[in-house]
């Protein structure tokens, strides 16, 4: 089960690419497994490594200015490709606990919020600065409130973001789809038991 998450306050990880696809974020070769932990030290390996195994010095999550960074400002599209929920799942496992992008697909935006993975879409305006002024500035703070559905960055003013009411419930409480369900336990069984009083008659 997800942890609740009411808000997320973090240093950030600028990523300066649009159309991160699934298999970017994980690799196929990486799937042969029964769990998701991992994982995340396998998160975008063809960008963090070279080809004889050592880090690529020049990508973004090998740079220590950027080690304690929990949140990931990435691009337009992030997300795309293939329906693999380990894409999340490295993500989560790497230790990142919210995307900022200006879109994301549809599919891995399920993918991630069922795993208490929190995406925040901004304007690509607000994006692009975003992580320009992280790139200036590592130790930039950004505050992500869930409840009231706001980004606060440092001199500027608020932003809000779009959260649909079914994940933001999940989120705030720390459920999962089958969590949810089983949330409303006492109004099935009183459900069930008017059912058996009052059974349907086929005619």
């Amino acid at each position: 089960m997800p942890k609740p998450i009411t808000h997320i306050q973090s240093r950030c990880v600028p990523l300066h690419r649009d159309h991160v696809d699934t298999d970017q974020i994980i690799a196929a070769r990486f799937l042969k497994v029964t769990s998701r932990k991992g994982l995340g030290e396998h998160a975008f390996a063809d960008f963090r490594y070279n080809e004889d195994g050592s880090p690529n010095l020049d990508f973004v999550l090998n740079n220590p200015k950027f080690a304690h960074g929990r949140i990931l400002v990435a691009g337009h599209n992030f997300g795309c490709g293939s329906s693999r929920e380990h894409a999340p799942w490295a993500l989560v496992d790497y230790g990142f606990e919210a995307i900022i992008a200006s879109s994301f697909a549809d599919i891995f935006c399920n993918n991630a919020l069922k795993n208490g993975l929190v995406l925040v879409e901004l304007p690509e305006a607000v994006v692009t600065k975003l992580r320009n002024d992280v790139e200036a500035n590592p130790a930039l703070s950004v505050l992500i409130d869930v409840e009231s559905q706001t980004v606060a960055i440092e001199n500027e003013p608020l932003h809000h973001f779009e959260i649909g009411s079914f994940w933001k419930t999940c989120l705030l409480k720390g459920l999962d789809q089958v969590g949810y369900t089983l949330s409303f336990s006492e109004h099935i069984a009183t459900h069930e038991a008017q059912a058996r009083l009052f059974p349907v008659v086929a005619s």
